[in-house]
């Protein structure tokens, strides 16, 4: 069975860092495009950052939106099948439930996208809160 879990949320005083992951199952994570996104009580559900899906002779680079570049860093483990988000310099406005998200299309080759209507798999989220 396919799914997406995420993991490592928690609160955290501004300036703060959690490590939040996202595990796949059922699917070799590494190799499919995975967006980060964030949704906060009100507000629309926007994108983190995402990376592409690794092929044959190439590995997945991360973007990132312009509110978290220089503060949040997207990797992968191939041995855990999972993908982190380190999340650095904490702000109260970062606090959201982050959720992993992915199309499932293998060896997709560069690129992933930054809009959540791109993706159908998504796993339950995990909440991040900041205090001032």
């Amino acid at each position: 069975q396919v799914q997406l879990v995420e993991s490592g949320g928690g609160s955290v005083q501004t300036g703060g860092s959690l490590t939040l992951t996202c595990t796949g199952s059922g699917f070799h994570l590494p190799y499919y495009r995975v967006g980060w996104f964030r949704q906060a009580p009100g507000k629309e559900r926007e994108a983190v950052g995402c990376i592409d899906g690794d092929g044959r002779e190439y590995r997945g680079v991360p973007t990132y939106s312009d509110s978290v570049k220089s503060r949040f860093t997207i990797s992968k483990d191939y041995t855990d099948n999972t993908l982190h988000l380190q999340t650095n310099g904490l702000k109260p406005e970062d606090t959201a439930v982050y959720y992993c998200a992915t199309d499932l299309v293998f060896n997709a080759g560069p690129g992933c996208y930054m809009n959540p209507r791109k993706y159908d798999r998504w796993g339950p989220g995990t909440q991040v809160t900041v205090s001032s």
